[in-house]
């Protein structure tokens, strides 16, 4: 049973009675964080005696408390404060939910009554440069909230929208017809066409550049003249104008910082004979560029035969990156498939009245947003807005989605808005659209992880780095063992693949997912703290316990009778698996599997706390030991599924 919800259900009919809307404050109803509360506790007595003349919160509490019925599963509701609601399970209730669990494979998660057909879009790199650090929450988180909704039954389409027919193609044609080192391509075409695409963006950046100094410089200049008019005529001793004066002081140091910081990597660039003499050679690389891409859109036989040879290349090299991380899609349309669709949808969109002219490109306007949605350019080129809008048609016309989630960071916030609006104006007003938004992945100065040398860090060096990392962990860990070493060579280095792994995926996961992470291998690694190896370590434990009593688990399950809740620290445990089915409710509706880690952190910890506190293998009483066998095993099943939720592996001993 997932006991939020039930909860939630009986208390949302009674609530009719004080407001017409009950669903606005049910979610006021939570799990306690404090015991002493009891087991959950509701607090919406407050907001709807507000509502209500001469009426106090505690006085509606009592009304409240009068007309629910929970006697079959809750001791008798206790008010406290100014009208909070306090909610404890009856223990015998409890055990035999947790007992009933023992043989559950699903551990009280029970599949969706409805299923929604969801689609889920993440990872979505560019084909045609290699994956980075960057491209890694996307990619962990899309994949966490793809397991959870299969798991939750619901019917889930993972979808790869890779930007396969971007403006980067351009770059690398150009690059190729101009800068190829055949050799070099002929050895490794993906690691060559990444070099030609960082070289026509690095060149088409050192123009942008140049053009942009005297404007930069001007700027400056306009800025020191106001400062020194200001610090000539005006009183110093006000504190309007100290305060004006700093301001400006401020803004021109850093203007002058980013004046000094563009000359010297125009300098470098300069210095560099190879690099500037192909800089000298085509001032106008970036629009030779777009053009590539141009005559790729428009069917240039030459450029479209460089894109099929490209391709299969580059989604290979991608492919690799997935199949070391457990990445699985179900489709991978990228942008190229819906390129015939894109007239037609701008055609559609100024039928109905949405799309207008302005300034001789093709927009939607949306209601309280100064910027258009642009769907075709001046030029008659498409753009993403017009390829997501037909993504849409085709989820919603041809996949039949109830829902889609697409997990792109929070810089293309404002993209989605316009999206979203567009898509309800165009008619698909039943499809449920959420941006699954997300921060930025930064290094231990506390901005975005690059390499020295100003790069962002490959994903592939990234996984290399902790594994091998995860493996000096596992060795010194497994030489420390008091009866000596365990694992062979072959089992460290399985371990510490499951462990290097897993650590980077659970360090992005935990964190709320709006938020900037610092990436930190250490920490990342750690044994103990709010790491996926304490939870790999809390089931390896476990198992542990199982080899050294010699007793086999499948087993033991069929004693689920056994199963009897005395210490207080047993019942913490049981009451926190019996959550398991709740949490993952709530990482479903809102796409945050922080929720799911955060669980997991603290059935761990309970684990713990439980094993220091109750004999297990010891236990005098053999059925105060079969009792506590089977609730160790249940917890180690709730962890190790929780973890492959996360896309998390577990092993059996470590």
């Amino acid at each position: 049973m997932n006991i939020l919800a039930e909860l939630r259900s009986r208390f949302e009919p009674v609530l009719t009675e004080w407001t017409d809307n009950p669903s606005s404050v049910i979610d006021m109803l939570k799990a306690s964080q404090d015991p002493k509360f009891g087991d959950y506790q509701a607090n919406f007595a407050m907001p709807l005696a507000a509502r209500i003349p001469d009426l106090k919160p505690r006085d509606l509490a009592a009304q409240i408390v009068e007309k629910v019925d929970l006697s079959d599963f809750c001791e008798p509701l206790e008010i406290a404060g100014p009208g909070f609601i306090n909610i404890k399970l009856k223990q015998d209730w409890l055990q035999e939910q947790t007992r009933q669990l023992v043989q559950d494979e699903r551990m009280g998660v029970a599949a969706a009554e409805t299923p929604q057909k969801v689609v889920v879009d993440f990872s979505a790199p560019n084909v045609a440069k290699p994956m980075h650090v960057g491209h890694l929450r996307s990619t962990v988180i899309g994949d966490a909230n793809y397991r959870v909704l299969k798991f939750l039954g619901h019917d889930v389409v993972g979808d790869n929208h890779i930007g396969d027919w971007g403006t980067q193609f351009g770059m690398i044609i150009f690059g190729f017809k101009h800068f190829l080192n055949q050799a070099a391509f002929q050895e490794a075409p993906v690691t060559e066409l990444a070099r030609l695409y960082r070289l026509v963006n690095q060149l088409s950046d050192y123009h942008a550049s140049k053009n942009s100094l005297p404007q930069k410089e001007q700027e400056i200049e306009q800025l020191t003249e106001k400062l020194q008019t200001l610090e000539g005529t005006a009183d110093q001793t006000d504190k309007k104008v100290q305060k004006q004066l700093k301001k400006l002081k401020a803004e021109l140091d850093d203007k002058q910082k980013a004046l000094s910081s563009l000359q010297e990597s125009l300098s470098q660039l300069e210095a560099n004979e190879d690099l500037h003499s192909k800089a000298v050679a085509f001032p106008d690389i970036a629009r030779l560029a777009r053009e590539e891409t141009a005559k790729l859109h428009a069917g240039d036989a030459e450029n479209n035969d460089l894109w099929k040879q490209f391709l299969p290349q580059c989604l290979d090299a991608i492919q690799g990156v997935y199949d070391r991380l457990d990445i699985h899609f179900d489709m991978a349309l990228g942008e190229s498939y819906y390129q015939p669709m894109l007239a037609d949808v701008v055609a559609d969109l100024k039928a109905k009245g949405l799309a207008t002219e302005s300034q001789g490109a093709i927009c939607v306007f949306i209601d309280g947003k100064e910027a258009p949605f642009i769907v075709q350019k001046q030029d008659g080129a498409f753009t993403y807005a017009t390829t997501d809008l037909a993504t849409i048609k085709y989820r919603a016309e041809e996949l039949k989605a109830d829902r889609v989630l697409y997990v792109v960071d929070s810089r293309q916030s404002e993209h989605f808005q316009l999206l979203f609006a567009t898509v309800k104006e165009w008619g698909y007003s039943d499809l449920e659209l959420q941006h699954v938004s997300f921060g930025t992945v930064l290094g231990k100065n506390k901005r975005p992880y690059k390499t020295r040398s100003g790069d962002t860090v490959g994903l592939e060096s990234l996984l290399d780095e902790a594994i091998e990392s995860a493996y000096q962990i596992v060795s010194q860990n497994d030489d420390a063992k008091p009866n000596g070493p365990e694992l062979d060579e072959a089992e460290r280095r399985d371990v510490a693949e499951v462990v290097g792994l897993g650590g980077i995926k659970y360090a992005d996961l935990k964190h709320n997912r709006d938020s900037d992470y610092i990436f930190d291998l250490d920490k990342m690694l750690a044994k103990q703290g709010d790491t996926a190896t304490y939870m790999q370590y809390a089931y390896a434990r476990v198992n542990g316990i199982f080899r050294k009593g010699g007793i086999d688990r499948d087993e033991l399950r069929t004693h689920q009778q056994s199963l009897n809740l005395i210490e207080p620290t047993e019942i913490a445990l049981a009451m926190k698996i019996n959550r398991y089915s709740e949490i993952l409710e709530s990482v479903a509706a809102e796409a945050r599997p922080n929720y799911l880690t955060n669980y997991l952190y603290e059935l761990a910890d309970l684990f713990s706390t439980f094993y220091d506190v109750c004999t297990v293998l010891k236990a005098e009483d053999e059925g105060v030991r079969m009792s506590r066998l089977l609730l160790s095993d249940l917890t180690a099943r709730v962890v190790q599924n929780g973890l492959s939720l996360l896309g998390i592996r577990t092993c059996e001993r470590m």
